[in-house]
């Protein structure tokens, strides 16, 4: 055996073995929708995969696989129910097999799985079809979270295992895994050292879901090996204390789960102003194949696009690592000075497809004309009403400084053509303004001149905001 073989490396009879009984169960109760990589994670912490594809060509181990004895010391206390003819002992029972069934158990839900005419525990197929069977049990939907998590608690009522079962499926599920020969896979001990990993034990009644006993409807009692309903006595392998934090089990250690998908969360907010800072923040979820977060890893934000928008601190890259949830909050985003698109990309490591948030940088001032009706006059006479609006960030810019002057396509100022007249009656061609409570700011009559022609008038507010009006004088009736 080679004890750090890959973790993606299943001995190929025990992979062939977990496929076949999902083909067979997607048959038979469809409904179910077991997938062969559940019965890979428990087979992998139930058994290491048969002790690293230890089988032989039909699948029957070729040492037995037997859990601790169930006498009471350590573990509950079954009297034997098989006269020993599945684990040798005709005193106590023990757990059997790659899954790791108890006789009394495999009596119920012992299966043939390859056709032999036989439902042998020790058989690789056998144990798998009889595993997913016990797992689909009582109409369970496996895609289901709830039913999924129930599934693995009824095969052992305790959060580390369903933890480990877990990861090691989120595992299979997001990289595969590789078929290896047999005898080269990894194998995570002895069953019989004491290792704490009970074994299923469900009751087959239409009142009773697997993994609910009769005694005290949380995981079966000491009939099934469980004595306290928290796996703490189980008679499968396992340390006799609970594993360390994260389900981790220093004999067979769980793959560190990574993610599979990037979840938006919460979007950029659309639209922010010149100098202000984003309302909101990208935040994204790196979660596994089947959703959940997974804590630790690397999310980085980049900001692309002409805008000087960056993030707080001043650069255009963030790297956030994500939290016990899975979730990334990318930096306050702060808009900078220049208007325009820009997106925020959020990536991570593993091929993971990335997200974007697009957002936009508005000016914080505004300045529109109130009207669109061509300004056009006769020569010698006078233009209509000419009014414009100056805005700060949406709302009216009250009492704000405004400049009309007359200019020539090169912005410079313009002594001919279209022009106001001072209090005297001079004629002006630059006034300064100021808008009224809305924003408004309603110009003083614009005189055409005698010259016919295309004029420019230049509107600026004291920010550098500018709005262009084309004024257009016609040849006067001869």
């Amino acid at each position: 055996m080679e004890d750090e073989a890959d973790d993606s490396g299943i001995p190929a009879t025990v992979l062939d073995a977990y496929k076949q009984a999902e083909s067979r169960l997607a048959s038979t109760n469809p409904g179910c929708n077991l997938e062969w990589e559940l019965l890979a994670a428990i087979g992998r912490v139930e058994s290491g995969h048969a002790r690293g594809g230890d089988v032989t060509a039909n699948g029957t181990t070729r040492n037995p696989i037997l859990g601790p004895v169930l006498n009471g010391n350590g573990f509950a206390n079954i009297t034997d129910t098989d006269g020993g003819e599945y684990d040798g002992d005709t005193t106590h029972d023990r757990a059997v097999g790659p899954m790791q069934f108890i006789p009394s158990t495999w009596a119920t839900w012992g299966s043939d799985g390859n056709d032999d005419g036989e439902r042998d525990p020790d058989n690789v197929y056998d144990a798998a079809l009889s595993a997913g069977r016990y797992l689909c049990a009582g109409g369970r939907d496996l895609s289901s979270q709830a039913d999924l998590e129930a599934a693995i608690l009824g095969y052992n009522q305790s959060e580390s295992y369903l933890r480990t079962v877990l990861t090691w499926y989120d595992f299979y599920k997001e990289g595969g895994a590789d078929s290896v020969p047999d005898g080269t896979g990894a194998d995570p001990g002895d069953r019989s050292d004491g290792i704490n990993t009970p074994t299923p034990s469900p009751s087959p009644s239409g009142s009773d879901r697997p993994g609910k006993g009769g005694d005290d409807g949380k995981g079966g009692g000491e009939e099934d090996g469980k004595d306290d309903g928290k796996g703490g006595n189980s008679p499968g392998p396992g340390p006799t204390e609970p594993p360390p934090p994260g389900g981790e089990d220093p004999g067979d250690p769980s793959p560190a789960p990574t993610i599979a998908d990037l979840r938006v969360v919460s979007p950029q907010s659309p639209t922010a102003y010149t100098g202000a800072d984003f309302a909101e923040r990208p935040k994204v979820r790196g979660v596994t194949s089947r959703g959940t977060g997974v804590s630790g890893k690397t999310v980085t934000f980049t900001i692309s696009g002409q805008t000087g928008a960056v993030f707080a601190g001043g650069g255009k890259t963030a790297s956030v690592t994500t939290n016990g949830s899975g979730y990334a909050t990318a930096p306050v985003v702060k808009a900078g000075q220049l208007t325009g698109d820009f997106t925020i990309r959020a990536t991570t490591s593993g091929g993971v497809s990335p997200v974007e948030f697009a957002a936009e940088v508005e000016a914080s001032y505004g300045l529109a004309r109130v009207g669109d009706a061509a300004l056009k006059a006769a020569a010698g006479g006078e233009f209509g009403t000419v009014e414009a609006k100056v805005t700060y960030r949406g709302g009216p810019a009250a009492k704000a400084p405004v400049t009309a002057a007359m200019v020539t396509e090169a912005g410079e100022p313009n002594d001919k053509g279209p022009y106001f007249e001072d209090t005297e009656g001079n004629p002006v061609r630059k006034l300064n303004l100021t808008t009224e409570d809305d924003g408004t700011v309603k110009l003083p009559t614009i005189h055409a001149g005698d010259t016919a022609g295309t004029y420019l008038l230049l509107l600026t507010t004291s920010e550098g905001v500018t709005l262009t009006l084309e004024l257009t004088v016609e040849q006067g009736a001869a």
